[in-house]
């Protein structure tokens, strides 16, 4: 029998021979890691539907913040929770809001740490819409303003990145000309640019106290099956002037982060949502999988499809595995 001429397996023998034909690693400097910061002092509080994932008082949260920085993580993704909520989300724009005020605490206790803060107002409404609510509908355009306010106030306590998730068609646009017309031009946008309508959020809304009280949110988030969809949106942020577009949720959108890797030459960022962490946490608690090797895979996959920079839960286990390999 003739030897095959290409034996694949040849490279395959070692781990360093594996090690050295590798395609595709996940550098903790890509991983950015969410917190949630609520009011009160030196809380920590372990979130019911997430393991291992925390409601941090302010000041607690700066002494996380340290721990996250020696790990090497570069970033942190800021989910605020307001102690009181209105119809109109007044807490998400307040000077002297949760998020706000964590923003100072935060570029003080660790300065080169990148903050980036998420703009809506599902948080901060008694409704849980990320709009101005009329008529039974958010309205895209009374949105706006609100959502620029919100960036802008950020901003100005010192965020380097502000995100906004509410897809409001033109909000990139808004906020670029709130900020730019403040004189801060040096503050980035990174855009919810292709944000759907998924099932994997559940957990997360829990955490922040976000569920909509009526309705659902299918009319301004993505509707799952669109892909072409979700490159123009991609593409329309970017000429609004989003320096960088995120994909949300990540696993069941891989294709969607491997087309907007060719469509577009900005930074993407993939979210590794709340679901898509319970599911590996509660399958890890069963014994079926491997902890480790299955975070592991997971963000390789979200790497390989073409992230630049992942948003994910597992980012402090992470790291730390790398620290230890």
């Amino acid at each position: 029998m003739a030897y095959p001429i290409n034996r694949m397996r040849r490279l395959r023998r070692s781990e360093s021979l594996r090690r050295m034909v590798r395609e595709n690693v996940v550098p903790v400097d890509n991983l950015i890691y969410p917190v949630f910061v609520v009011s009160g002092l030196d809380v920590k509080l372990e979130i019911p539907s997430m393991p291992g994932v925390f409601h941090f008082s302010v000041d607690a949260l700066c002494k996380e913040a340290e721990e996250i920085a020696k790990l090497g993580i570069p970033a942190v993704l800021l989910f605020g929770i307001p102690a009181t909520k209105d119809e109109m989300g007044s807490e998400a724009y307040s000077p002297d809001g949760i998020v706000q005020r964590a923003v100072r605490s935060l570029k003080k206790a660790v300065p080169e740490l990148v903050i980036i803060t998420d703009v809506c107002l599902c948080e901060y409404t008694t409704h849980g819409h990320c709009g101005v609510v009329l008529g039974g509908e958010v309205d895209n355009d009374r949105t706006l303003e609100l959502i620029a306010r919100t960036a802008l106030s950020h901003a100005e306590a010192g965020a380097d990145v502000v995100a906004p998730s509410d897809m409001m068609d033109g909000r990139v646009g808004a906020i670029r000309d709130t900020l730019d017309n403040n004189d801060l031009i040096h503050v980035a946008i990174m855009s919810y640019a292709a944000k759907f309508a998924s099932a994997f959020y559940g957990p997360f809304r829990d955490a922040a106290g976000c569920a909509p009280q009526f309705g659902d949110r299918a009319g301004y988030q993505m509707d799952p099956p669109n892909r072409r969809e979700a490159l123009k949106e991609i593409t329309l942020d970017v000429d609004e002037g989003a320096d960088i577009v995120m994909v949300k949720p990540a696993l069941a959108y891989l294709d969607i982060i491997s087309d907007a890797r060719v469509s577009v030459d900005v930074p993407i960022a993939a979210y590794n949502v709340s679901g898509e962490y319970c599911m590996v946490k509660a399958a890890v608690e069963k014994g079926w999988l491997d902890e480790r090797r299955a975070v592991i895979e997971i963000l390789t996959s979200i790497r390989r499809a073409g992230a630049d920079m992942i948003i994910t839960y597992h980012a402090k286990d992470y790291a730390a595995w790398a620290s230890n390999s």
